[in-house]
């Protein structure tokens, strides 16, 4: 018997979990372990058996563990795809969802709560739901959202994000939503979790142990089921025709060749590291969709190399943060050729007249983005909501 407070310490030697709940507890002994209750009562509990193994948490061969995350973050994204759309049809199969299509059809609301990266996950899940599905969408940190009053009803539903599935906060959002009589579905990575045990649904992200502190694998994890669930969420709701949504997956199948491509490049990426590193403050810019991957973007900055970074709204940065631009204060920017590029481009020539200095991630092709800010970071061209 072995005693851990995280599933990765124990998988050197099993990869059979038992989890103890609020006021139980374990005596244990060489030969096995006996669990009570706080009334003294014996539970018998279920163990768990976990698809993780002991190489999982190991570097292989990778500098960091961030480093081989961010590289695994193709195999999660095949993951993610494998089990939920078949990939010869481009049908989804998500069977195993035991979310009742009654009650997708009667949703009038989603709620989606988080923390951290998992909060702006959720932020582009607002985008993605309300795009394909036509319901409207809230978006909470869930350490604001438990101690606000709760109104929601039966025909909400509450998606809940967690990598860990322990993250304390979400859990008591879960328990508030759950009083106010809220469907939860939760989204997570670690079967067994607490958030697993106790939302009506569970969606996992299928990332493997993360051990970085900063999350990387999983933030794409959580992305592709809510692409997937909002597809689903379409189809059952049939606010997209077939050919709609076979259109949006035959794209989203080809993310993870993209995402090669993308991590080809990692020369590239460290020689504008190089040239960047000695700032001491960024401005992340953004719009739809790709505001709250400006967020997580300064994130990674603020968490990672402890530089001062911030996001914002491409179209608010007037109202603002342009006061504190000057060519120590450089731009990254997030500029696909999407229905508002037009729009990123006039901020960008803002920021330019006060002699900013301005990265672009823009769309392989662009040659009107080349002629206006100072280095480009090139990304394969998809449809605008991916």
């Amino acid at each position: 018997m072995f005693l851990a407070s995280d599933i990765p310490a124990l998988l050197s030697y099993t990869n059979r979990v038992i989890f103890l709940e609020e006021r139980e507890i374990a005596t244990m002994t060489k030969d096995g372990a006996e669990i009570i209750n706080s009334e003294g009562k014996i539970l018998q509990k279920e163990v768990v058996n976990i698809d993780w193994n002991e190489e999982m948490t190991e570097k292989s061969g990778y500098k960091h563990f961030m480093l081989k995350e961010i590289f695994q973050e193709t195999m999660v994204i095949r993951n993610n795809l494998e089990g939920r759309i078949n990939l010869s049809t481009k049908a989804l199969e998500l069977d195993n969802l035991s979310l009742p299509l009654d009650k997708i059809k009667e949703i009038e609301r989603i709620s989606i709560l988080a923390c951290g990266s998992s909060y702006y996950t959720a932020l582009a899940g607002k985008y993605i739901f309300e795009e394909l599905t036509g319901i409207p969408v809230e978006v909470d940190y869930s350490s604001e959202f438990r101690y606000r009053k709760i109104l929601l009803g039966k025909k909400d539903l509450t998606i809940l994000i967690s990598q860990s599935g322990e993250t304390a906060d979400t859990i008591a959002a879960l328990r508030a939503c759950r009083e106010a009589g809220s469907y939860i579905l939760a989204l997570t990575n670690v079967r067994g979790s607490t958030i697993s045990r106790e939302a009506d649904s569970v969606m996992y992200i299928k990332a493997g142990p993360e051990i970085g502190v900063a999350t990387t694998k999983a933030f794409v994890g959580q992305l592709m089921c809510l692409y997937i669930l909002s597809l689903y969420f379409a189809q059952v709701r049939e606010t997209l025709d077939s050919s709609e949504i076979n259109k949006i997956i035959s794209e989203l199948i080809k993310i993870p060749q993209m995402v090669e491509i993308i991590l080809l490049k990692d020369p590239e990426i460290i020689k504008l590291s190089e040239e960047f590193f000695s700032f001491h403050n960024f401005l992340y810019l953004g719009r739809g969709i790709n505001y709250p991957i400006a967020l997580e973007g300064a994130l990674k900055l603020k968490e990672i190399s402890y530089i001062h970074a911030e996001g914002c709204p491409a179209g608010e940065m007037k109202h603002g943060p342009i006061a504190l631009l000057d060519k120590t204060f450089p731009i990254v920017v997030v500029v696909p050729k999407d229905k508002v590029y037009n729009k990123v481009i006039n901020n960008i020539k803002e920021v330019k007249a006060r002699d900013t200095l301005v990265l672009a991630i823009a769309i392989e092709g662009d040659k009107e983005i080349i002629n206006i800010v100072d280095r480009v970071f090139c990304i394969p061209k998809t449809l605008d909501i991916l």
